[in-house]
């Protein structure tokens, strides 16, 4: 466990409503799939049990992000369940804490969730997307024209257009991110 203390972070976060009231491009997508999610009998028993630990957390996230349109509000839908306050930083306004939590040591991908323990040490992070829809954004961007070529940025903008419809609207997408978070919880 890492004894790097996030707590300042924390404070400076926006609370998930101001974050979703401060939102202009993916707002339908985070709310639907924050409506829509259900959990089975033993998530809730899981995230009951998780509540005794007073964990907090701050999301490194951005409104134009696809993947934040799937996994802010199904993590917030744990958070809740699991009595964890989360706090909201937009990525390009806390690159500091960013490149701290960088994909690879190179992407400043997101969302990334960092949850703290009681005394505001990181306890665990999480993110930018779970084992399943990383193979499947992989899959999609094999198929794109090379990078030079003509159709390349049209192609491109399609792809992640259809991607994102894709991740906001299939439950059985939702799971993974659950089922991910909940192993990286139980670690």
């Amino acid at each position: 466990m890492s004894t790097v203390n996030q707590s300042t972070w924390f404070e400076k976060g926006m609370s998930f409503a101001e974050y979703r009231a401060s939102m202009s491009v993916n707002q339908e997508e985070l709310g639907r799939v924050y409506e829509q999610l259900t959990f089975t009998e033993d998530d809730l028993a899981f995230w009951k049990e998780l509540s005794g630990r007073n964990w907090k957390g701050v999301v490194l996230t951005a409104d134009w992000c696809g993947d934040a349109a799937l996994c802010v509000p199904v993590i917030q839908r744990i958070a809740e369940e699991s009595s964890i306050e989360l706090r909201f930083l937009i990525r390009d306004e806390n690159l500091e804490l960013m490149d701290q939590y960088l994909t690879n040591g190179t992407a400043r991908a997101i969302p990334i969730f960092i949850f703290l323990d009681q005394d505001g040490n990181e306890a665990c992070v999480w993110g930018p997307r779970s084992p399943e829809v990383q193979e499947m954004i992989t899959a999609a961007r094999a198929t794109l024209p090379a990078a030079d070529a003509p159709d390349f940025e049209e192609k491109q903008k399609q792809l992640y257009r259809t991607f994102k419809e894709k991740i906001t609207t299939d439950p059985a997408i939702w799971r993974t991110v659950i089922e991910s978070v909940k192993a990286k919880l139980t670690a």
